[in-house]
């Protein structure tokens, strides 16, 4: 049979229906996944059209994901945070939604002080366990939408929750329902789909949720969640580790509209932000992160990678302020007492600085040789040095402009004498063993030496 696709608009067969698949022995994938060996990455060779929708956005999950993985955050740090990121997603509103917890009071109090600014954006959404108790009590808080677990992997519904595939769709189908009688959007979390049967099981169940929709006239929200962060970006991949594959039959064979599909993933193979950015371009509208990545095992798509990774691919950062980025990572430094890996890329302390002399040369000449962009425009982060043994002259001068704010004809040459003698410090203190780098204290005190007190004050 024939239909006219209303994604497409074009003529397209309709036969493409599966049915579940109740399988007796749960399908584990042991070809790819047999648990002793480096996860398998196969190839079909069968491509999807990339398809980008015209609107994509961030989703968070700090509040909920991000803090299952640390010591709680305090009210007020949920509500400072939750300030900050609202500054960083702009007018309008590219950070979509953030996602809190309500179990605790605390829960409560943070999720309504935030609710009490009025900030349109990031909505505040929650996540619950799949009772009509808790469906209530988001209902009663004046939250409009939820997250639900729907576990689809065989490894959760037979070994977890020691289900058959068609008694864990029963069971996820009557809870959907629960949340569509309390007047909730329930956002159906399909854990672990990267390991699941997805023509055997993840189709057929989303297209029976997407006849409920339907039926009640409200509207579905699909989470693909590649819990373990086994997803693969590269085009031509085999189910069920295609990003590319599972968002377009999602799309295709389900009837997901783009901006009722998320995409949330984790960095077990250092792949979160690629599979994220690769969703998008398949037709997911949203894709889920935390601050500063931070989450369960190696974390979560960091929400500051993807502001960036936005840009990218739009042009544009339609709004957001991406300096708040560097605000965000310095709370976390020193109001949470977080230790942000140095090199971690737009947040740690080193991410754009140079040890090395002939680097540090280069920036002296033109900061655009080894700065990734004008990181002082977008993320108020001149680019630095750290002075070291592989400093040199270039590299001292550079941190002396730097720290004293010199420009123009106030700089600090890299042939001035009293440079040299500086390199000649530096130098003896590495001769005697010294493994570590120059402390800003050490090289003040050896500046004033040289040039004395206060020696670049402006006159």
């Amino acid at each position: 049979m024939l239909e006219t696709s209303k994604k497409t608009h074009l003529l397209e067969q309709a036969s493409y229906k599966y049915s579940l698949q109740d399988v007796k022995d749960p399908n584990l994938y042991r070809d790819i996944y047999d648990y002793d060996s480096v996860p398998k990455v196969a190839f079909n060779h069968r491509r999807v059209p990339m398809n980008m929708p015209e609107d994509v956005w961030i989703t968070d999950t700090t509040f909920r994901d991000g803090q299952q993985s640390r010591a709680p955050y305090t009210v007020k740090q949920i509500v400072d945070l939750y300030k900050m990121m609202a500054r960083l997603g702009g007018p309008y509103g590219i950070i979509r939604q953030s996602e809190f917890f309500v179990y605790t009071k605390k829960d409560r109090e943070a999720l309504e002080k935030c609710m009490d600014l009025g900030y349109k954006f990031p909505e505040i959404t929650t996540w619950i366990r799949a009772n009509k108790k808790d469906f209530h009590l988001v209902k009663d808080l004046g939250i409009k939408e939820t997250g639900i677990l729907v576990s689809c992997s065989d490894y959760h519904i037979f070994h977890k929750m020691k289900m058959t595939r068609q008694q864990a769709v029963d069971y996820y189908l009557e809870t959907i329902r629960s949340a569509f009688e309390a007047g909730l959007i329930p956002r159906c979390h399909l854990e672990d789909i990267t390991r699941a049967d997805f023509y055997g099981f993840v189709l057929p169940f989303i297209t029976e949720i997407m006849k409920l929709s339907d039926e009640a006239g409200i509207p579905v929200k699909i989470r693909a969640c590649d819990t373990m962060g086994y997803g693969i970006p590269y085009s031509e991949v085999a189910l069920p580790r295609s990003v590319p594959g599972i968002i377009y039959g999602l799309q295709h064979y389900a009837g997901v509209p783009s901006e009722m599909l998320e995409w949330h993933g984790h960095n077990d193979f250092y792949k979160a932000v690629s599979n994220a950015a690769t969703a998008w371009l398949y037709g997911c509208c949203a894709v889920n992160c935390t601050l500063l990545g931070i989450g369960e095992r190696t974390g979560n798509v960091p929400l500051e990678a993807m502001v960036f990774e936005y840009a990218s691919l739009r042009g544009s950062l339609d709004g957001m302020d991406p300096t708040v980025i560097t605000e965000i990572a310095r709370y976390y430094k020193d109001e949470l007492h977080y230790n942000i890996p140095p090199m971690q890329p737009f947040v740690g302390e080193d991410f754009n600085v140079t040890r090395a002399g002939i680097h540090a040369d280069g920036l002296m000449k033109d900061e655009e040789i080894y700065n990734i962009f004008n990181t002082d425009k977008l993320l108020n982060r001149k680019p630095g040095v750290v002075v070291s043994k592989t400093s040199g002259n270039a590299g001292i001068a550079y941190w002396i402009n730097e720290h004293y704010g010199l420009t123009g004809s106030r700089e600090v040459e890299k042939d001035d004498p009293n440079v040299h003698k500086m390199k000649t410090w530096v130098d003896e203190m590495y001769a005697d063993g010294r493994t570590t780098s120059l402390s800003t204290d050490e090289l003040v005190t050896a500046i004033e030496k040289l040039w004395g007190k206060d020696p670049f004050k402006a006159k």
